[in-house]
């Protein structure tokens, strides 16, 4: 049958989208994130850390791998199979073979293997070696025996887990008789293959291509099952790798096209796009606490507007074993010792994985002064002169200087130029003698030291400067694809975010105004019941509890305290219990002898810091004492330093607590600088600490030292951190202390009078939080009609380039509401979870949503109309697109836009939330 026929009799196999994706991933750690893009995810159970129920999703099922046909000798119930039932040898897999007719083995199976693993939490299973019976039976007879009692062990599995779904790889010989128990059936190797006993890659014949391709097509034709076609191309390859994909599912089949090993995230029904990025740092330089390296404070924060997660590693570990394509977007080396890598195995592992395929971006050195052969690996050479006087400029790329001019300098400077491929960002020269400071190459690129960060007055680092715009470069060297969208943290629904939270210091202040009030009293009466705006709030337990520093004040304090968190607008957090100033010094002094540790929290009399005192029993004690019925503390926000431990972030996870602060965002018209604005956040092992998106009152008023109306500066901060480029959203952070002083209260008025006149969607702290945790987890991935999407639904936009001559087709789109212009793009707004980007040349201009001040509760379209619902803060505001015409109905009662302009048709309504829209727009 020639493949012309083979192709045209699969012609008739419905469409492989409504089918669906699948996944196989046997490694020991498999990268959950990025596999959460496929419905269907197979993984080897008998990894110890693989729990199923935590990765179980409504869009996203675990399967447990089981092998019937034949067993390893590693498998946990191996030991327990009696051994008159072992009927011989797997060579090339080191497995022994398992005699199908033992009387007893349905039985072993159900109780040993698959119950053990309903248990864990699996509902579905991936039945291998189904015709590994082949090998030992000869005779028509023996080989009915062995068919007999594989399907009596596929029989007993359904009948006592009848909502188990089992994929059967092959197993074409007994699908007659079992069929209707399969869900799925798969098969290796239709186009590319692996030979196990070479451990090489191999085409398959077309003569075994036919075969198999007629096997799949009657199980499609006559079962009417889908088929999985699992095809082996090594990790270099990826390029066959999709193409071979594409093969797979123009024939209407499922494609899963990995590495040998199972072990690698391979190409399928959609591709993901990895956001991961390896940034390597030499903890001998400055320090070994990540919080405080260059590469988490310059880097973090170009990398996430890239819509890119760091993965901080030191150059003192080893390098990862793990297979890095399809998994991460790339690796950020950033170093200042130019021997940083010098006998570490990082540079072989660098030129391994860019041999792959993977982006580098090297910045600083190349950790390597004197190997000339590895740098010779990355097209790299040293002139045979170094730089000196007489230096210059001869060329500069339109991201070299930035923030900072680019001019001729020797002190730092690694001399290198391209031997090979590339092209330079800056050129300098003398005499005949060339140098390439800064360059893209076919690996990736590099910005070599002095040319990366520096300052023209000396080491300060409010000074330094950018010489390189960081996003460009990063964007140019890790190749990103600028068509694919980026999840955003700063807009919803096409506003800006608002939201505002306060540290709990000075509760116990008096006021410098007229009256004898407390700080806490005067936020009371003056700012939180007036501005009726979202607030997350803390106090601090030491400030205004009987068991801290002034328990004679203790009622009147908590009377203000109650107040505030009986307001419906406010939700509560904790500022701890003694105000620990520097964490990891205050819990190093909990074991400590000779240090009692009081230097480091508020002097309260005959307390040793505890770490669960300091924040689940402060937590407790707001709960116990200061909230109303149906409130509970539910966010930390770390104090002092603000550099939360992995000790600390455990227990503010143990007890429940989202957490945040950090992070030193102050840039100002006068320290005009991107190295003043900090990442998301900061992943410390199992735990991850969010930054606040700017700095409060008390690095404005240069440490609370004055001048004390300070703090309206950070307005400029605002403005600057949303153009040319949305990075942050407004996030007002101030201290209670600030009502302390009329300047300070007054700068606070100002403040949020300028807030009041932007067009803004505000949120509670915890719902920021939770969308950088979102933001951190959530996959986008690549399909044939445009990009799949998927996370927990609390981060609701994407940020798509303006112009590409595609739009979004807003009929077969789904997840999707609506769109809004962007500072560099635009910004997609989602009704939830998942969302299916269908893009096309040209879509019908039907409405949609433009911008709101509310979140989506509910979105449906029905032909030209919609359904939809919002539920926010404030007075709803929104906007629709597309709209001209229709007629918008709110719980049944005609809603009139109160303004028409620029084909959008703008509404609002004193309520806060209306679940019953529904816009008409005729058939």
């Amino acid at each position: 049958m020639s493949w012309l026929c083979l192709a045209m009799l699969c012609l008739t196999i419905r469409a492989v989208a409504a089918e669906p994706s699948v996944a196989l991933f046997y490694g020991e750690n498999p990268p959950w994130d990025e596999l959460r893009a496929f419905d269907v995810v197979v993984v080897d159970p008998d990894h110890g850390t693989i729990s199923p129920a935590n990765h179980q999703h409504a869009d996203s099922s675990v399967f447990a791998y089981v092998s019937l046909g034949e067993v390893h000798p590693t498998r946990p119930w191996f030991n327990e199979l009696p051994t008159q039932w072992q009927a011989g040898k797997s060579p090339a897999w080191g497995s022994v073979i398992i005699d199908q007719a033992a009387a007893g083995y349905p039985t072993f199976v159900t109780d040993k293997v698959i119950a053990p693993l309903w248990d864990k939490g699996y509902r579905g299973f991936f039945l291998d070696t189904l015709d590994t019976w082949q090998l030992i039976a000869k005779t028509p007879e023996a080989q009915a025996r062995q068919q007999a009692g594989l399907i009596a062990t596929i029989r007993a599995i359904k009948a006592r887990f009848p909502d188990a779904k089992l994929i059967f790889n092959r197993g074409f010989e007994i699908l007659p008789k079992v069929h209707d128990l399969a869900w799925m059936v798969a098969a290796e190797s239709l186009f590319q293959g692996h030979d196990a006993s070479k451990n090489s890659a191999t085409e398959v014949s077309s003569a075994d291509r036919e075969w198999l391709l007629a096997q799949l097509s009657n199980v499609r034709e006559r079962y009417k099952l889908p088929v999985l076609v699992i095809d082996y191309v090594p990790s270099n390859q990826r390029e066959l790798a999709r193409k071979t994909a594409e093969k797979i599912r123009a024939l209407g089949m499922i494609p899963w096209v990995t590495t040998p090993g199972l072990d690698a995230m391979g190409v399928g029904a959609v591709e993901v796009l990895p956001r991961k990025v390896l940034v390597l740092w030499n903890p001998t330089t400055g320090g070994d606490n990540v919080f405080y390296a260059e590469a988490q404070r310059f880097l973090s924060m170009p990398l996430a507007y890239l819509g890119l997660v760091p993965e901080y590693i030191t150059t003192t570990s080893s390098p990862p074993t793990t297979e890095m394509i399809g998994r991460y977007a790339g690796v950020v080396s950033w170093q200042r010792d130019p021997q940083a890598l010098d006998g570490t195995g990082w540079l072989p592992w660098l030129r391994a994985q860019a041999d792959k395929g993977l982006p580098l971006a090297m910045m600083g050195t190349f950790g390597s002064y004197q190997d000339e052969a590895a740098l010779r690996q990355f097209g790299i050479e040293s002139p045979q002169s170094n730089p000196g006087p007489g230096m210059q400029v001869v060329h500069q790329d339109a991201m070299m200087g930035f923030e900072l001019p680019v001019l001729p300098r020797t002190t730092e400077l690694q001399a290198v130029r391209l031997a090979g491929e590339g092209k330079p960002l800056l050129t300098l020269q003398r005499g005949s003698e060339q140098w390439h400071p800064a360059a893209l190459t076919p690996w990736g690129g590099y910005v070599l030291a002095p040319y990366t960060v520096g300052s023209l007055l000396g080491g300060d680092q409010e000074m330094q400067r950018w010489y390189v715009n960081p996003v460009s470069f990063l964007r140019a060297a890790l190749r990103i694809d600028g068509r694919v969208p980026i999840p955003d943290v700063t807009t919803e629904n096409g506003r800006r975010l608002f939201f505002s939270h306060i540290d709990g210091d000075g509760f116990a202040s008096q006021f410098e105004g007229t009256g004898f009030r407390f700080a806490g009293e005067v936020l009371r009466d003056e700012i939180v019941q007036r501005y009726r705006l979202p607030l997350t709030m803390s106090v601090i337990e030491g400030e205004t509890g009987a068991a801290g520093l002034y328990p004679q004040l203790t009622p009147r304090l908590e009377k203000a305290a109650r107040d505030i968190y009986a307001l419906p607008w406010v939700e509560a957090a904790t500022h701890s219990y003694s105000h620990p100033f520097h964490w990891g010094n205050a819990e190093q002094s909990a074991d400590s002898v000779e240090d009692s540790g009081e230097g480091y929290h508020l002097p309260i009399k005959g307390y040793r810091f505890d770490m669960a005192r300091e924040i689940s029993g402060s937590a407790d004690y707001i709960n116990r004492q200061l909230l109303p019925a149906g409130k509970r503390v539910g966010v930390m926000l770390w104090t002092g330093n603000c550099v939360a431990t992995p000790n600390a972030l455990e227990e503010a996870d143990r007890a429940g607590l989202l957490n945040m602060n950090g992070g030193e965002t102050r840039i100002t018209r006068s320290k005009n600088t991107w190295t003043l604005m900090a990442g998301l956040g900061l992943q410390r092992n199992d735990h991850f600490q969010v930054f606040a998106p700017n700095q409060n009152e008390n690095v404005y008023t240069n440490l609370w030292t004055g001048p004390f109306y300070g703090f309206e500066r950070v307005i400029e901060t605002f403005e600057l951190t949303d153009r040319p480029y949305r990075f942050k959203p407004v996030n007002l952070y101030y201290h209670t202390y600030s009502a302390s002083k009329p300047a300070a209260l007054n700068a606070l008025h100002r403040i949020y009078a300028w807030v009041d006149k932007q067009s803004l969607h505000p949120i509670f702290g915890s719902e920021y939080i939770r969308k950088v945790h979102d933001f951190n987890r959530m996959v986008v991935a690549r399909t044939p009609t445009g990009f799949s999407v998927r996370g927990t639904g609390d981060l609701r936009t994407l940020r798509l380039p303006q112009d590409q001559g595609i739009g979004l087709d807003w009929k077969a789109s789904e997840g999707v509401a609506g769109s809004y212009p962007a500072p560099e793009g635009r910004y997609v707004s989602l009704t939830g979870a998942a969302a299916e980007l269908v893009l096309a040349p040209s879509a019908a201009a039907l409405p949609y949503l433009a911008e709101a001040n509310a979140r989506l509760t509910e979105f449906a379209r029905d032909g030209k109309g919609l359904s939809f619902g919002f539920a926010g803060h404030v007075p709803l505001s929104f906007a629709l697109a597309n709209a001209q015409g229709c007629r918008l109905t709110a719980g049944g009662r005609p809603l009139l836009p109160y303004r028409q302009a620029a084909g959008l048709n703008h509404y609002r309504m004193e309520q806060h939330a209306e679940s019953a829209f529904k816009l008409n727009c005729g058939a």
